[in-house]
Parts: C-alpha cells; sequence; structure tokens
C-alpha cells in the first residue's frame, strides 16, 4: 500500500489535504464527530458519500478516496447531466431526514441560513468543485455540514451548477436552471422562493469573503483578493438582476416537471 502523500488542491479551502494510496488524510476538527455522524446516516440511507475510515496515527481523519475527474473543469453539464445533479441533492436531502445530530455536536458553518428556520443538516457546499464525476457521481468534502435549510442550501446549489457564469445569456442558464429544479422535483413553495433566494444566497458569499478579507480570516480573506470576491459580486448582480426571468422558469406547468413520486 503506497505511503506517498499527495496534496489535493481541487476545492478552494483545501489545505492540509491530502491523499494517501485509496485514502483521503485531511485535519481533524471539532466538527469532525459530528459530520461523520451525518454522513454516515446519509450513506446507510442509500446515498453514495465517501466512506469515513477513522484517524492515522497523526490524528488526521481518513476517507475513502473517490477516483474520477470533478464536474468543475469537465465537460459542460448538459441538461440531463444537470437533471441528475438536481436528483442527488434531492436524494442528500430526503435522507438528512430525521437525522438528530449528537448532543456535543460542533459545526462548521461558514453562511448559516437566514432566521430560526434551520431544521434540516445539510452539505452547504454542493458545487461543482465538490462533484466527482467518474463511475460514480459523488459530493466530497462534507467538512462544512451544519443545520440549513432545504431552501438556503438548494438554492446554493443551484446557483453554482447553473446560475454562476455572468456572462451567459439568460435565457440559457434560466433553461438549466429549470432542468436542475426539475431533476430536485421541487414542489410549488420551493419554487416560489427560489428566485428570491439565489440572489440572497450570492450575495451572502460574496459578504462572508468581503468580511474576511476586513478582518483578517483565512483562507477566506486571500480568495477575496484573488479573484472570488470579483466574481461573487458579478454572480449576485447576474443572479438578482434577472429574478424575474427564473421566476419565469421556474413555473413552468406540472406536467414537464420530473415525477419524484
Amino acid at each position: 500500500m503506497s505511503t506517498e502523500e499527495i496534496p489535493l488542491a481541487g476545492g478552494n479551502a483545501s489545505l492540509g489535504v491530502v491523499r494517501v494510496g485509496a485514502t483521503v488524510r485531511k485535519p481533524w476538527t471539532a466538527a469532525t464527530p459530528a459530520v461523520i455522524a451525518f454522513t454516515e446516516w446519509v450513506g446507510e440511507r442509500g446515498v453514495d458519500v465517501p466512506r469515513p475510515l477513522g484517524r492515522d496515527d497523526r490524528g488526521r481523519q481518513v476517507i475513502e478516496f473517490v477516483p474520477g475527474p470533478l464536474a468543475q473543469g469537465s465537460a459542460r453539464l448538459d441538461l440531463d447531466a444537470l437533471a441528475r445533479v438536481g436528483r442527488l441533492v434531492r436524494e442528500i436531502h430526503d435522507a438528512a431526514t430525521g437525522f438528530i445530530p449528537p448532543a456535543d455536536a460542533e459545526w462548521d458553518l461558514l453562511l448559516p441560513a437566514p432566521g430560526p428556520e434551520a431544521d434540516l443538516v445539510c452539505h452547504n457546499d454542493l458545487a461543482p468543485w465538490n462533484l466527482i464525476v467518474g463511475e460514480r457521481w459523488t459530493f466530497i468534502d462534507w467538512d462544512g455540514a451544519g443545520p440549513s435549510t432545504r431552501l438556503w442550501d438548494l438554492a446554493y446549489a443551484a446557483q453554482a451548477f447553473t446560475l454562476n457564469d455572468a456572462a451567459e445569456p439568460p435565457d440559457e442558464a434560466a433553461t438549466r436552471l429549470a432542468a436542475f429544479v426539475a431533476g430536485y422535483g421541487a414542489d410549488d413553495a420551493l419554487r416560489a422562493a427560489l428566485p428570491r433566494t439565489l440572489g440572497r444566497r450570492a450575495a451572502a458569499m460574496h459578504a462572508l469573503l468581503r468580511d474576511a478579507h476586513e478582518t483578517g480570516r483565512e483562507p477566506w480573506g486571500t480568495m477575496y483578493v484573488e479573484g472570488h470576491g470579483e466574481h461573487w459580486r458579478a454572480a449576485t448582480a447576474y443572479v438578482t438582476g434577472h429574478e424575474e426571468i427564473w421566476r419565469s422558469a421556474l413555473a413552468a406547468p406540472a406536467a414537464h416537471r420530473e415525477d419524484t413520486a
């Protein structure tokens, strides 16, 4: 078995994350026990997640390495693929229902859902930079999991997969958004709430990076000046500026939606 440590730099906050053979090693944090409990819960309910494998002799997390390319940097996902991702997000949310965190659970939440309604533990970073699209389509990097809501988590995922390019013609992006949300099987209440929440979630990400830059919080402060701040500023303007286009796209007749029964 190989013991060579290969740094994994696919994410934006991957300091200390390495591959060792068929495993990934990453720092053990105060949130790790709760994250492991959550991933084991959803895994037992049919969601394909990287299996937690304990700790190594250096105290690091040991997690199954899932081979394959990330969605980010791979071929552009077509409408069928976007619907598949939407279904995967729905599977995660449905599997999370009923999970009761350990009494001593700690979480590493970057952007809590607004208001007091957090009623579902979510991944909180369901995005192309965290989706493996090989033989298995698997979301990785669950370390930011924690209490949130379906709406807040879905808004981030939908924006990240379909509305993250401010140069894309809005009508084309709206078609992609509709495919993703149809795959998820969103009900009328979610569809009605999503257009406004898409913009709020993008704005919250920009504010996080801006505030981190002002306070010196890393790695987010450095990310702000390395282009992420400008990206999320543009994404926020794009998503909020075309809210009515998204609203029209998500008001499609029920007959055109995927059957999730």
